[in-house]
């Protein structure tokens, strides 16, 4: 492979990777208390995946987030 093209190579690699990271920057949303939340989807422990409106209308969804679970504490 040519240094020239090496080069390109790596620019273009450079210019999308730039392009990817703002793209996912502008699609951050800031929520204010009482708005409703995105729309979501996640992985469950059993590796089926599991959407926030599989629970739309149902009585009652508790959330619950351990802080310190990814801390050294």
């Amino acid at each position: 492979m040519s240094p020239m093209l090496l080069l390109r190579s790596w620019i273009a690699v450079g210019l999308l990777g730039g392009a990817a990271l703002c793209a996912g920057a502008a699609q951050a949303q800031t929520l204010k208390v009482g708005d409703p939340a995105p729309a979501f989807s996640v992985m469950s422990t059993t590796g089926k995946p599991v959407a926030l409106a599989d629970f739309l209308g149902k009585k009652h969804v508790v959330l619950f987030f351990y802080i310190a679970a990814f801390t050294d504490t």
